[in-house]
């Protein structure tokens, strides 16, 4: 008598296919060396108009505001 054969159908069919692991090592979850979390309070008129250009140009407004920052401090710190 011959057995069944048992069909488990979670079990992929054909040939595979390896992919390289495309999430980064825990140790690059964490933000960046230099950067730090603070609390800020600002006028609701600064964030609109952030938020504003930002939606106009596909960006995220917390960024575009921290490269301004960025860029103010660079030029007032003499380097």
């Amino acid at each position: 008598m011959k057995k069944k054969k048992i069909i488990d159908e979670d079990m992929p069919i054909g040939k595979l296919t390896r992919i390289p692991d495309f999430l980064p090592p825990p140790a690059k979850l964490f933000r960046p060396d230099g950067t730090a979390k603070v609390t800020l309070i600002l006028t609701q008129d600064s964030i609109d108009f952030f938020k504003k250009y930002a939606r106009k140009n596909g960006k995220k407004y917390q960024r575009m505001m921290r490269e301004v920052i960025d860029r103010y401090a660079k030029q007032f710190s003499g380097s």
